[in-house]
């Protein structure tokens, strides 16, 4: 029998998931596996709202694909993937090309700016572990730069952060454990600092338990965090954002930082090639291939899963991407010896959304916890994700522990 040869594009929770059970399906010379990746290391991107605050280390976010992979088995390839020819078989990059029998599609998420003006020129977005730093040093550079004027500029010490979704929130629960730390670093009364969230639509954190909402939305607020509720950003300049209060009245804020959590979209590389897509992301089949295309699968933040019960998308979680690899590649070896794949059926073992290092809400195997169980709880869901690519090395490497 031929040895499949099976390429991996992007090393994200999907990608790795993908690519570390590949792994174990196939054994040793059974298959031709390359995974690539632009970066040589993996990062946590739900973590990534805590490097851009400066509560977590850039370093701390990331770790080496070469320590989780078994590299006799699989071949890593360092490269920026540059063209998708599905029809061809064919993967373009600024490392080569490379062909497949199956390609598994991973290419993760890009910021959505919905065609707002100047946000994509204006805004800074928690996009990867570079932007993440960034945001940090940013924000940092701000309160030393007000600390050193003379004539004091006090719009340098707010920050807006637009949307109110997961990623808004969990960023401004980091902020508000944040801002006293630099308040106290650079000698900068807190009452200058203001920290705003505006959100376009008429609630936070959509979905969510209304109770559990209002938890949040309190915790935050006791901590200094001011909410705009149902004014969308129509405008952001270099001087901060305008938002649309109702029909006929604006509002402008001036801000030294912009930090925008307001929407995702897949990959970009997708909308180039012949596989159907909204905002970059395929309305994948039961088993995760791409309509019309039986080698090709699509994971993490580029699949668009319908949920039956709610006809509203699966969101885009850490949780579901990794188990979406777990069934493509047994799907992958199913095809492989000419057998029939299985239809993938998420496992929704709970959310939980920190509120910054010691408080969190959620819902975990159907029950609502908050506070310092749920941030526990929280820990312990970044923890499994570790031990599932890396095992138990992994989680001492890299684990949260401070969960008291």
């Amino acid at each position: 029998m031929k040895r499949p040869s099976i390429l991996v594009l992007g090393a994200g929770y999907g990608g790795l998931t993908t690519v570390v059970n590949l792994q174990k399906e196939f054994g040793t010379d059974a298959a031709d596996i390359t995974l690539i990746n632009k970066n040589e290391y993996h990062y946590e991107s739900t973590w990534l709202h805590e490097a851009a605050a400066g509560t977590l280390l850039p370093e701390q976010v990331r770790y080496d694909i070469k320590d989780v992979i078994d590299t006799g088995k699989v071949n890593f390839v360092q490269a920026t993937v540059e063209g998708i020819d599905v029809d061809s078989k064919k993967v373009t990059t600024d490392n080569g090309e490379f062909t497949y029998d199956y390609l598994v599609i991973g290419l993760g998420f890009e910021g959505e700016t919905f065609g707002i003006e100047g946000l994509d020129t204006y805004a800074l977005s928690i996009a990867n572990v570079k932007a993440a730093r960034y945001i940090r040093e940013h924000i940092e550079f701000q309160f030393a730069t007000w600390s050193t004027e003379e004539v004091k500029n006090d719009s340098r010490l707010t920050i807006v952060v637009g949307g109110a979704g997961f990623t808004g929130i969990e960023f401004l629960g980091e902020l508000a454990n944040r801002v006293p730390e630099l308040c106290k670093e650079y000698d900068v009364p807190r009452e200058k600092v203001r920290v705003i969230c505006v959100e376009a639509a008429p609630m936070v954190l959509p979905g969510f338990d209304p109770e559990l909402v209002d938890y949040a939305v309190g915790h935050l607020q006791a901590k200094g965090i001011e909410f705009s509720i149902g004014t969308p950003v129509v405008e952001a300049t270099p001087e901060g954002v305008k938002i649309k209060k109702n029909d006929d009245e604006f509002e402008f804020i001036h801000a030294g930082t912009v930090v925008w959590a307001a929407g995702v979209r897949g990959n970009r590389l997708i909308e180039e090639t012949s596989i159907e897509s909204m905002r970059a992301r395929v309305k994948v089949e039961k088993d995760m291939r791409a309509p019309g295309y039986s080698d090709v699968f699509i994971v993490g933040d580029c699949a668009l899963m319908i949920n039956e019960e709610t006809n509203r998308p699966y969101p885009p979680t850490a949780q579901i991407a990794m188990q979406q690899g777990e069934r493509i590649a047994k799907n992958i070896k199913a095809l492989a010896g000419e057998g029939s794949t299985e239809e993938f059926v998420p496992d929704l073992k709970g959310t939980v959304c920190s509120l910054g290092d010691e408080d969190a809400i959620g819902v975990v195997f159907g029950k609502k916890v908050t506070g310092k169980r749920a941030s526990f709880m929280k820990k312990m869901i970044d923890n499994r994700a570790l031990y599932m690519i890396g095992g138990a090395g992994l989680v001492l490497k890299k684990g949260k522990f401070n969960v008291l």
